[in-house]
Parts: C-alpha cells; sequence; structure tokens
C-alpha cells in the first residue's frame, strides 16, 4: 500500500517541476549561443518603431490622409502586437529582441494602463445617457425600451430620423415627462427643459442642440452633439475634414456656456486620444476615463474597436460610466452617472 501511495504521488510529470521543466526547455540552447545578441534585430527595429509611434503619436502629421488622427483613434490596438512581437522573439531566440520588447509594453501601460483599472464609484445625483440609435435601426421602439431602463435621468440619442421620431417619443413618453427634438438629435429628461436651441456645427443642417435641465442638484448645461462621419479611403486616407470643422465649432459653443456645468453627450466620431477634437477635449473630461472600467468601446456594437460615442463633463464630477447592452444599432449606448455641484447653478 505504501509503496501504491507514492508511485501515485511521485513525480508523475503533472506537477510544478514538468511546468517548470517546460519553462526551462523554452531557453534551452540559449546558455553559449552567442548569436541571441545578434538574431533578431529586426523585430528589435519594429519593437522600437511601435514604441515611438505610441509615444509621439501626436507629433504624427495629418497633412497625409489625417494619419495621425487615423493612429491615434486605433491606438490602444497597438497593443495586440507587444505579444507577437514576444513570441517571435522567443522562437527567434534573440536577447536584443526580447528587451527590445520591453519599449513598447512599458509604453503602452504608460499611455493605457490607467484605463485597466477599475475607477468606477457610487453616489452620485444624475445619472446621463447617449446612444446613436442608427438610422436603420429596424427596432426603434425596441431600442428606447432598452435605454430608457438603464434608469438615465437624462437621454441623449442621434441619428434620428423624422418617420422614427413618433415611435421614439411614444415608448419614451412613459419615462421622461420633457423632451426636445432639434433636426437628427433629441433629448429625453425626467427634469424641465429650458433654453432649448439648436447648435450650428457648420453643416447646413441640425446636428446638434443644447438645453438647460433643471435637476434635483441644480442646473446644467445639457450639450448634444453627433459630429459628421469619418471614412477611410485608399485613395484619400481618413477623409475627416468636416468632422473637424464641426468639432471646432462645438467647442466654441461649449467654452462660450454661461453655465458652469456643463455635459456632453454625442457621437463624435471620434476617440480622446484624436488631436482633431482638441476643441472640446481640452476643456472637458471624459467620463469613462475618469471614471470607468477598461476603455469602454461602443462602436461597432458587433465587435467594438474605439469609443466614439462619448460622454464628458466640465464643472461635473464623473462618479461611474458604463457602456450599455447592444440595441438595434450599430453602436453600443453609454451612460454615466455624475454628482453635480449644488453651489454652481
Amino acid at each position: 500500500m505504501a509503496q501504491a501511495y507514492m508511485t501515485e504521488t511521485g513525480s508523475g510529470g503533472h506537477g510544478p517541476d514538468r511546468r517548470g521543466s517546460r519553462f526551462r526547455r523554452l531557453f534551452d540552447g540559449w546558455r553559449g549561443d552567442r548569436g541571441i545578441w545578434r538574431r533578431g534585430l529586426v523585430l528589435a527595429a519594429i519593437a522600437i518603431l511601435l514604441a515611438l509611434v505610441m509615444l509621439t503619436h501626436a507629433q504624427i502629421p495629418n497633412r497625409i490622409g489625417n494619419l495621425g488622427s487615423l493612429t491615434e483613434t486605433f491606438l490602444p490596438w497597438a497593443g495586440l502586437l507587444i505579444p507577437v512581437l514576444l513570441v517571435l522573439a522567443l522562437v527567434r531566440k534573440s536577447v536584443t529582441a526580447l528587451i527590445a520588447v520591453l519599449l513598447p509594453a512599458v509604453v503602452w501601460l504608460n499611455v493605457f494602463g490607467g484605463l485597466l483599472t477599475d475607477k468606477t464609484g457610487s453616489g452620485g445625483d444624475l445619472t446621463v445617457a447617449t446612444h446613436n440609435v442608427n438610422a436603420d435601426n429596424p427596432d426603434p421602439s425596441g431600442t428606447a425600451r432598452d435605454v430608457a431602463a438603464s434608469g438615465a435621468d437624462v437621454l441623449a440619442l442621434e441619428e434620428l430620423t423624422a418617420s422614427a421620431v413618433p415611435v421614439y417619443e411614444r415608448a419614451l413618453a412613459p419615462t421622461y415627462k420633457y423632451h426636445s427634438v432639434q433636426g437628427t438629435v433629441g433629448l429625453w429628461s425626467k427634469y424641465p427643459l429650458s433654453g432649448i436651441r439648436p447648435v450650428d456645427i457648420k453643416l447646413g443642417w441640425t446636428r446638434a442642440m443644447r438645453a438647460t435641465v433643471t435637476a434635483p442638484a441644480g442646473q446644467v448645461a445639457v450639450y448634444v452633439a453627433h459630429l459628421p462621419s469619418v471614412r477611410v479611403k485608399m485613395e484619400a486616407g481618413f477623409t475627416a475634414r468636416q468632422r473637424d470643422k464641426s468639432a471646432d465649432a462645438l467647442g466654441e459653443a461649449i467654452a462660450d456656456e454661461p453655465l458652469k456645468q456643463v455635459v456632453l453627450l454625442g457621437d463624435l466620431n471620434g476617440t480622446m486620444n484624436d488631436r482633431a477634437l482638441n476643441a472640446v477635449t481640452a476643456q472637458m473630461r471624459s467620463t469613462q476615463g475618469a471614471a470607468g472600467s477598461g476603455f469602454g468601446f461602443s462602436w461597432p456594437a458587433s465587435f467594438p474597436m474605439a469609443r466614439i460615442d462619448q460622454i464628458m463633463v466640465k464643472g461635473i464630477e464623473p462618479v461611474t460610466s458604463w457602456t450599455l447592452p447592444e440595441t438595434g444599432s450599430d453602436h453600443l449606448p453609454v451612460a454615466a452617472r455624475v454628482t453635480m455641484d449644488a453651489t454652481a447653478s
């Protein structure tokens, strides 16, 4: 019996020693191999280039196809190249490449590591949400019910069509007593609205609006915006000139806002990293960046790759921010809870 017990629990090849031996075998042949420093120079160069792109993305020019903005839109995904380079460095048995891979890893963590931590809090006195509902949404009524179920006190919708507006109005009426639709954007609120007006973002038609929401904790200026779409074309690159022009106009309107507490809700067709949105992002905080968990990607809904649907605040403290479940749109709704300053109104 003793012999049988020892046989079953001995080093049969399934314990830590076996795993350790596998790890050691990965580096078999490295010792005494002088080539480990000479091999993998191309991999090392790629790793250094990747680190430089992430570190100096703001200096990548936009003159040719808005290359800088395109890079900044998908910059977080550059991190996917790091494990690939790591594996290739191990396969090549290159110490030079392994050391070089540390550079983009450190830069990526420095730029985006803060988004990986959970910064969500509790409390707050106002919940806001925004959703690009998609003009071709096959189920506007269901989408309206889904976003209303989020518990938002203030809800912004973008890409509203004339035929769909009555559907949204009927579906949201039981939850929101006050609302206004300006062009293709709308605002629904549980609290009174005043000072409602369209905002000119240099398009020739209305895709932005402003209203004062009188909440229990005070007044807040709420802007709803749907900036022009961008396209990636082989012959023209990242075509975003009209989006950039509209972002500047929106930034000017927010800068001129007399109320101290401001919330921006909408589809900006750009990320917080995109320098083309500086007119807006330089004066406001992203609720996702300040009080979210993870990147909060919102588009495309089937496989989110970028957060282009934004909630930004000024003079208000973000408490928590999150992405809502998929609806009939090609965007995901996003929501946030904030704490207002009752003395600011």
